[in-house]
């Protein structure tokens, strides 16, 4: 990857999410992701508005999330005396190499109003913005453009996020939109990664399939068995108009978190071109065909099993499955999950013939 290919080089002309979402048949998609960042921006205003003096704020793309490897994109925020907050977005120094901001990228920070950095007094090698609590709103707006359209964010839910005194301690603050509290997550992570490996008072490792039980009913702050399972073992999630399955297979061992983003669908050349330029786009996962059945998959291993992977694999996958079968349903037809009315492609009488399984 090139430095101008780099992650963060989406900042040009076309943000990510217009690159995800540029065709007219998915105007009620792009609604969505829209309204999504709205939420974010409006929540993030309203605590900003309320942090007393001292408080920080670090909001930071999920790197496992949003396959960006090692580079880490991220901005921080402080609030001082007298309402003033301070502001910091990363910069191509702090980014390893094939993932640092193009010319564009750069441009479009400034455009921002974020400073170059070294100009903001105490903003070293990152960008810096100066801005106070009676600003929260226009502050948010730069934020959350920031995040989507420079660092390229597909979703708030890509996002992290840390609020905490000048202490360290955290802070107690009301949820920003779909993206996920970082503290609240390690503590709980923490602490369930201890019960699924190991029993309560047992150094003997326990079945995969059972520390996939306790992660989803800890995810869904339920008992593991009061989870909805099929007559297959897959547990099933549903996410709006899709339903999302968690499957363990033994042989290797795998965690399959899936969904059947549309059923009854024709499978034809111009539906596995779309799920190819969809596959390469999306952060993580993966879409294929296989008879008249559009699947999303994200595999996450057995082996070594890390509780904190699966529960990223069911986040990402019930957000993304949720707009997918939407998307894909406007093109194409066929039936969502949870689709009321939807209707199957037609066929006529010479198609029967299936082409290939996956792509």
């Amino acid at each position: 990857m090139t430095e101008d290919q780099g992650r963060a080089g989406v900042g040009g002309e076309q943000s990510q999410e217009t690159i995800l979402l540029d065709e007219p048949t998915t105007a009620d998609l792009r609604s969505k992701v829209t309204e999504a960042w709205r939420e974010f921006a409006a929540a993030l205003a309203a605590m900003l508005a309320k942090l007393p003096a001292g408080a920080n704020v670090e909001l930071t793309l999920d790197p496992t999330a949003s396959g960006t490897g090692d580079a880490v994109y991220s901005v921080n925020l402080s609030v001082g005396d007298e309402g003033q907050i301070n502001a910091l977005a990363v910069g191509n120094a702090s980014l390893p190499a094939g993932y640092r901001m193009d010319r564009a990228a750069v441009a479009d920070l400034v455009a921002l109003g974020w400073s170059p950095p070294g100009v903001v007094e105490g903003s070293g090698e990152q960008f810096g913005l100066r801005s106070s609590t009676a600003e929260t709103g226009r502050l948010a707006t730069t934020i959350s453009r920031t995040l989507r359209d420079v660092y390229g964010a597909p979703h708030p839910a890509f996002l992290v996020y840390l609020v905490h005194d000048a202490e360290d301690e955290p802070l107690p603050v009301e949820p920003l939109g779909t993206a996920r509290p970082e503290a609240l997550l390690d503590e709980d992570e923490a602490e369930l990664a201890e019960r699924v490996v190991r029993g309560a008072e047992s150094e003997e490792l326990i079945a995969l399939d059972e520390q996939v039980r306790m992660v989803v009913a800890a995810m869904m702050k339920s008992a593991p068995d009061q989870l909805q399972v099929d007559s297959d073992g897959d547990i099933g999630i549903r996410a709006g108009s899709a339903m999302v399955f968690v499957r363990v297979r033994d042989n290797p061992p795998l965690v399959d978190v899936f969904s059947p983003v549309l059923t009854e669908v024709e499978p034809t050349e111009q539906l596995y071109v779309k799920l190819s330029e969809l596959t390469n786009r999306m952060p993580i996962g993966r879409l294929y065909c296989t008879n008249d059945t559009v699947w999303a998959s994200i595999p996450v291993f057995g082996r070594n099993f890390q509780a904190t992977h699966l529960m990223l694999a069911v986040q990402v996958m019930t957000g993304l499955a949720d707009e997918l079968d939407d998307r894909l349903h406007g093109e194409f037809g066929g039936k969502r999950f949870f689709g009321e009315g939807d209707k199957p492609t037609h066929r006529g009488p010479d198609d029967d013939h299936r082409t290939g399984m996956y792509l």
